[in-house]
């Protein structure tokens, strides 16, 4: 598990290191206002770099302006080489990258070290956006919620995600640990929400007190092995939790078996004998 996550890690900087150059060569990427062009065409003095304006046109040399917002790559090309054609060269060659990313944005929050609003470039997934976080911090609860607007069109419902529903629970250290399943395809408007993972404190007679992730469904048994489990001079069957509950704190006897609950403070006392 160690050795995968070291693995990941490299990953990750690894896509991150080569994204820009990964979304130059997407066919897919839509083209829209403020995305700068960079158009080459074989063997004249017109190539050269293009910003698209805010009414999705952009003014190119010999055939004035030209419709791009909406486009790929691809389709840009085509539409040039047919106006070229028409008078201009014959069998034009030409090519068309984007340069500069600035329509599209995805949005980054929570528990990353860099959060923030991030360009969409080219087939972005959820690996290659937490790289360009910087990562999740220590906080973080191993979850990432992936917010789409409901005016996007985005094809295919995602996994997990039902027809009526714009937010898709995705389990990042499945994703740490290989399960590329979960490296989601982004759209133009997502947001993701990495949210502060639910806490515990456990104190007392354990070999590591202090606070501790849980998850719904965290037993006392398991809190305890969070903790490193109970000392020699422990006794976890007189284990209690102090719990605030409408403004006041209680407490109360547990058994290994019982629920704990997020800011509970789990208890072990010193054995009697």
């Amino acid at each position: 598990m160690f050795l995968l996550k070291i693995l990941f890690v490299a990953c990750v900087s690894f896509v991150a290191s080569l994204s820009s150059t990964a979304a130059a060569q997407s066919t897919d990427y839509i083209i829209g206002p403020q995305d700068v062009l960079s158009i080459s065409v074989w063997g004249s003095d017109i190539s050269g770099k293009y910003t698209v304006e805010a009414d999705g046109t952009f003014a190119f040399a010999l055939i004035g302006r030209i419709p791009a917002s909406g486009k790929t790559p691809r389709e840009l090309e085509a539409e040039l080489k047919k106006r070229l054609a028409d008078g201009y060269y014959k069998n034009p060659q030409v090519s068309v990258a984007v340069e500069q990313y600035r329509s599209q944005q995805i949005f980054i929050v929570g528990e990353v070290r860099s959060p923030g609003a991030f360009a969409l470039t080219g087939d972005m997934t959820l690996i290659e956006a937490l790289a360009r976080a910087g990562s999740l911090t220590p906080a973080a609860s191993g979850e990432a919620l992936i917010v789409r607007p409901r005016t996007v069109k985005s094809g295919p419902l995602l996994p997990g995600q039902d027809e009526g529903a714009q937010v898709v629970r995705v389990d990042v250290k499945a994703l740490q640990s290989g399960a590329l399943s979960q490296n989601y395809p982004l759209r133009d408007g997502d947001t993701i929400f990495l949210p502060a993972a639910e806490i515990i404190y456990v104190y007392g007679q354990v070999r590591t007190p202090g606070a501790h992730p849980i998850k719904g469904g965290t037993t006392v048994l398991q809190a305890l092995s969070l903790a490193g489990g109970v000392t020699e001079r422990g006794s976890a069957s007189r284990a209690r939790v102090s719990r605030l509950v409408d403004g006041k704190k209680i407490e109360i006897r547990v058994k290994l078996g019982d629920l704990v609950q997020p800011g509970d403070t789990l208890i072990v006392p010193q054995r009697i004998f």
